[in-house]
């Protein structure tokens, strides 16, 4: 793996450990929703927001580190034509928080959730739109039931951990499935010991993490320290982002009608990274090469480039998004 292609693996990693928060606090909440508690598991509910709005339901799934009120300007802008709803995933705002292991965080187990309370609330195949790490879950989703909805909305979702693209590999995908296999090998079974070691080397799994990990120890040791810049709040939501990271899984075959909104490339006078044209450069190839991969191997995926949004695109193109979204959800049975 090149160099400059776990750059911002890398650096995402950095900023979790030195303790960076995701967003600011907002204003006080005067978005015209309501409120409710659905329990998606033992000892376990997720907040629900509620705008109202008739027609088919349409459900937005925030990003990492943030909760639903993250759409709380954009979601109403939709309440004329659908029901429109948000959940808050485990670990974040006012949903429960259980322990932040890799189990309870495992991209699936976060996309079950989502199932969950379509169930409980009793959702007709509703539309699914998620944010940034929310494409996970929408790819579980669409890789295990896509039954159960009706079109899958990629809001600068389609990551590494939304799509895998087995050409480039990635350091903190390989990274969670390896560990799974390692974690499967502890088991007290030699039969199954005998048929997961021959499979992960089949897989070429280790060699591609040997080398991703060569490549990021040499990062980390050019990195330098940390400056003396003042004290960053402790944030309390960073084991359950660790949790998230470790629990990602590969999907590559996600089925059912899906629409992918891109920011490519990212807007990088706003968006924290990277520094230098050099690896802002590298990082537009790779970025592109993955939108393409993705476009390539989900052809029926509709794929709409937004060239230096922010990655936050309903609210850097509110407009672009919403128009795309609403014209995608007007085909969909």
């Amino acid at each position: 793996m090149n160099h400059r292609s776990v750059f911002l693996v890398v650096s995402l990693m950095l900023l979790i450990a030195r303790g960076t928060t995701a967003e600011p606090p907002s204003a006080p909440d005067k978005s015209p929703h309501k409120r409710r508690f659905v329990t998606v598991d033992k000892h376990v509910r997720l907040e629900v927001l509620d705008w109202g709005g008739s027609g088919r339901a349409l459900v937005f799934l925030a990003g990492l580190g943030d909760t639903a009120h993250v759409f709380d300007a954009f979601a109403p802008e939709f309440t004329a034509d659908h029901h429109v709803y948000g959940i808050t995933r485990r670990g974040f705002g006012r949903s429960s928080k259980p322990a932040p292991t890799t189990e309870n965080y495992l991209a699936d187990r976060l996309g079950d959730d989502v199932l969950a309370v379509i169930d409980a609330l009793k959702m007709t195949r509703p539309v699914l739109a998620g944010h940034s790490i929310a494409g996970e879950e929408l790819s579980s989703i669409g890789s295990r039931h896509p039954e159960k909805v009706s079109g899958l909305i990629y809001l600068d979702a389609h990551g590494p951990s939304a799509f895998y693209d087995p050409a480039q590999g990635n350091y903190g995908v390989d990274m969670a499935e390896l560990l799974r296999r390692l974690n499967q090998l502890s088991e007290p079974s030699p039969e199954l010991d005998q048929a997961r070691l021959r499979e992960l080397l089949q897989s070429n799994l280790l060699q591609r993490f040997e080398a991703q990990a060569r490549t990021v120890l040499k990062i980390l040791e050019d990195t330098p320290p940390p400056t003396d810049a003042p004290a960053r709040r402790a944030d309390p939501s960073a084991p359950y982002r660790y949790a998230i990271n470790r629990g990602q899984q590969i999907y590559t075959d996600i089925k059912g009608p899906i629409l992918a909104i891109m920011a490519l490339p990212h807007d990088y006078e706003k968006d924290p990274l990277p520094a230098d044209k050099a690896t802002t450069d590298f990082n537009v190839a790779y970025e592109t090469a993955h939108a393409d991969a993705f476009q390539a191997a989900l052809p029926s995926a509709r794929v709409v480039r937004l060239p230096y949004a922010n990655h936050y695109v309903f609210r850097s193109n509110p407009v672009d998004v919403h128009r795309e979204m609403m014209s995608f959800m007007a085909t969909l049975r």
